[in-house]
């Protein structure tokens, strides 16, 4: 079985090599941006590589400096960006136009050497060297487990430019027997369920709530702020309306890194190796009150639990959200009167407890059914509770000492969910 791991690793790189993968940045998504422009002409949007190498590849090497293997990445950057909003498409959901900004660029062997200790990466003026800012070699981390070791091998990088620092994503694979892969994941079998909405910006299967009370106070007062300024029409009230606008997403932006710290200390706590998130396309559509200050907040926690869980070696995925909050999560009903506002109240077993929370471990069951392989698929696996684990069946095991989490819902178990427990003894 093949076994996929990201390790982030930190760059050590002068002024000089800055100034160049700077550049090789700037022209990688322009010639990303381009194929995509190339690919949406007309009514048909092109999607296969070999059309869009065959018609674009040419105009882009003439246009850039990048290495020609560097050109084919940037294609297939695009080439994949755009089957995605075509795969959307046909399930009827929204997507626009694909459009790179994130300053990322996409290596692989034919243009980039990964040795233990630095790379060598292609530029727009020949290679240049970079070391690794490796962590103590004595602690368990990610580069212990999978780059300082024979059984994984370096496929490829993403360069990220982030704060001023460099970074490369280093892809490694394995190929492992099933029971090594057993024995490689046992230590951590569980998934972290995780909702998003209004009032409660992020709420994790465990039972810990993240309240959107302090965000919709601060959004409200800069939205007053604004429209104050915005009646004085002065050169200096837009001056005053831009700095407002920078303390407004620095404020934010200090806010979600604490949650998403905190959701990534509630995944490590309990020892899961996947979050799982409900899907953002369409959120706005799907949640009520839901305003575009609320996306941007959504995307931007992802983005930062996403890069942050990579540190710990623990994956971030989307699944599909439909029904995770009218479903219950102990039997399995689905109704929409289940829900009623904060409250679920399962119609069929007569499960209570916060909607939010009811929604985060259908998420982590939703992942776990649509990722289970079988009897012999690997490690068992389930959601982390606040007390216990559940099943991908739906079965619910609780803990060796059942406390509970301060500051948690307090499951109330139904007969359903105390036979299950009978079972789990």
């Amino acid at each position: 079985m093949e076994v996929r791991r990201t390790v982030p690793v930190k760059l050590d790189v002068g002024s000089d090599d800055a100034a160049l993968l700077c550049e090789t940045v700037d022209e990688f998504l322009w010639a990303a941006n381009y194929v995509v422009d190339h690919a949406w002409q007309g009514d048909y949007k092109t999607t296969s590589k070999v059309q869009l190498q065959a018609e674009t590849y040419d105009d882009v090497r003439e246009q850039t400096r990048l290495h020609a293997n560097l050109v084919q990445n940037a294609r297939n950057k695009a080439a994949d960006a755009v089957q995605s909003v075509v795969a959307r498409w046909k399930q009827g959901e929204y997507a626009g136009k694909p459009h790179f900004s994130t300053p990322t660029v996409v290596y692989d062997k034919r243009c980039a050497t990964f040795h233990d200790d630095y790379v060598s990466l292609a530029t727009v003026d020949g290679r240049i060297e970079a070391e690794y800012v490796l962590p103590d070699a004595d602690r368990d981390t990610p580069h212990s487990r999978y780059l300082d070791t024979d059984d994984y091998e370096v496929t490829g990088a993403e360069l990220h430019h982030r704060d001023g620092e460099w970074f490369l994503h280093l892809r490694t694979k394995a190929e492992m027997e099933s029971d090594t892969l057993e024995q490689a994941t046992t230590g951590h079998p569980t998934v972290l369920g995780v909702d998003l909405g209004v009032n409660q910006l992020a709420i994790t299967s465990t039972g810990t709530f993240w309240s959107g009370g302090e965000f919709d106070h601060w959004q409200l007062e800069y939205e007053k702020r604004r429209a104050s300024l915005q009646q004085c029409g002065s050169r200096h009230a837009h001056e005053n309306i831009q700095s407002v606008g920078r303390k407004e997403t620095g404020r934010f932006k200090l806010m979600l890194h604490r949650i998403a710290n905190g959701i990534i200390e509630e995944a490590a706590e309990n020892g899961c190796t996947v979050i799982a998130f409900e899907e953002l396309t369409g959120i706005r559509d799907r949640l009520s009150g839901v305003s575009w200050g609320h996306t941007w907040a959504f995307q931007r926690l992802y983005e930062y639990v996403a890069y942050k869980a990579e540190l710990h070696g623990i994956d971030v995925e989307q699944i599909d959200p439909e029904n995770t909050s009218r479903r219950c999560s102990t039997c399995g009903f689905t109704h929409p009167d289940n829900r009623d506002g904060e409250d679920f109240a399962c119609l069929k077993c007569g499960y209570e407890n916060h909607a939010d929370y009811n929604a985060a471990k259908n998420i982590g069951l939703r992942y776990l059914r649509r990722t289970q392989t079988g009897d012999d698929g690997g490690a068992p696996v389930g959601v982390r509770l606040n007390r216990g684990t559940l099943n991908a069946n739906g079965e619910y095991d609780p803990p060796a000492e059942d406390s509970g989490q301060s500051g948690s819902p307090r499951e109330s178990p139904t007969r359903n969910e105390a036979r299950s427990s009978d079972r789990a003894k």
